[in-house]
C-alpha cells in the first residue's frame, strides 16, 4: 500500500493523460499527498469517473494536447478553480507510428510528433507565465528510455522522446532563473494499456504481458504506474528543490543492460583466474 502524507499540501497540478495508466496513478498519488489536481484527457468517461471518485480534490477537463486552445484552457481552468498552478505533468502519449520508415506516412509522422512532442511544448509554454508570476513551480514531462537508446521502440516514438529529453534540458536553463524546475521521467516498460498496444487492454492481458517480460528486467518485474507516480511526486515536491534539467530513469535497471542471468556463460560462470605473465618476467 502506498503511504499518504502532506508532501503536496495546498498545491495544485495539471496531469495530462490523467484518466488512465500512469496519469491516473499520479492523480491519485498527488491527491493522497494533499494536492488538488486537474485531470486533462480526451477520455471523458474515465476522466469524469476519476474526478468523482476523488471529490473536491479533482476536476476533469477534456483536453486534446495537440490543440493549443485546449492546453491554454486547462491552465486557465486550474487557476480559475484554485488560484495557482504549482505543477504540470505533461504525460499524455501513445505509441505513435509503427512499421518501416519507407511505409511511414507524413500524416502518421505529424500526429506522432503532435501528441508526443508538441503536447509537451504546449504544456510548458502555457504553464510558464503562471509559474513565473507566482514565483516558481515544477514542470514534469514523460520521456522514455526509448529516448536514450534505440532498437526497442518504433522509430518516431524514440525520436520524439529524445526530443522531449532535450527540450526539458534546454528549457530548464531558461526557467531556472524564475525558480521553475523542468525535468522529465524516462520510464521503461510499464504495465499500462499503452505498453500493451491496446487502449482497452484488460487487467488479465496486462498481467500476461508482465509475466512474459520479467526475465528481461534486472529487478525481475516490469514497472507499475505507481512506480512512475512516485517519481513524479518527488519531482513535484520540495524534496527535489535543487533538481532541474534532468531525465530521471525509472526502469528497473533495463537501460543499464541485459540482466546478469541472461548474459553469456563466459561472463557469469566462475572459474580460476590464470595470471598473464609476459616472457622474461
Amino acid at each position: 500500500m502506498t503511504a499518504t502524507g502532506n508532501r503536496l499540501d495546498g498545491r495544485t497540478a495539471i496531469i495530462t493523460g490523467g484518466a488512465s495508466g500512469i496519469g491516473a496513478a499520479t492523480v491519485r498519488r498527488f491527491v493522497a499527498e494533499g494536492a488538488r489536481v486537474l485531470i486533462a484527457d480526451t477520455q471523458v468517461e474515465p476522466g469524469e469517473a476519476l474526478a468523482r471518485e476523488l471529490g473536491d480534490s479533482a476536476l476533469f477537463c477534456k483536453v486534446d494536447v495537440t490543440q493549443e486552445d485546449d492546453v491554454r484552457g486547462a491552465v486557465g481552468a486550474c487557476t480559475e478553480a484554485w488560484g495557482r498552478l504549482d505543477c504540470i505533468f505533461n504525460n499524455a502519449g501513445f505509441g505513435g507510428a509503427l512499421g518501416p520508415i519507407e511505409s511511414t506516412s507524413v500524416e502518421d509522422f505529424d500526429i506522432t510528433f503532435d501528441v508526443l512532442l508538441k503536447g509537451v511544448f504546449l504544456g510548458i509554454k502555457h504553464a510558464t507565465p503562471v509559474m513565473r508570476a507566482q514565483g516558481g513551480g515544477s514542470i514534469i514531462s514523460t520521456g522514455s528510455v526509448a529516448g536514450l537508446k534505440t532498437g526497442e521502440s518504433p522509430h518516431l516514438y524514440s525520436v520524439a522522446k529524445a526530443a522531449v529529453i532535450h527540450l526539458t534540458k534546454s528549457v530548464a536553463l531558461e526557467l531556472g532563473a524564475y525558480d521553475i524546475r523542468v525535468n522529465c521521467i524516462c520510464p521503461g516498460i510499464v504495465a499500462t494499456p499503452l505498453a500493451a498496444g491496446r487502449p482497452g487492454a484488460s487487467a488479465e492481458s496486462l498481467e500476461r504481458m508482465a509475466a512474459g517480460l520479467t526475465k528481461a528486467q534486472a529487478m525481475g518485474r516490469i514497472g507499475q504506474p505507481e512506480d512512475i507516480a512516485n517519481a513524479a511526486l518527488w519531482l513535484a515536491s520540495d524534496e527535489s528543490s535543487w533538481v532541474t534539467g534532468t531525465a530521471q530513469v525509472v526502469d528497473g535497471g533495463a537501460n543499464a543492460g541485459r540482466p546478469w542471468a541472461r548474459q553469456a556463460d563466459w561472463i557469469t560462470r566462475p572459474r580460476p583466474l590464470k595470471l598473464y605473465r609476459p616472457e622474461g618476467r
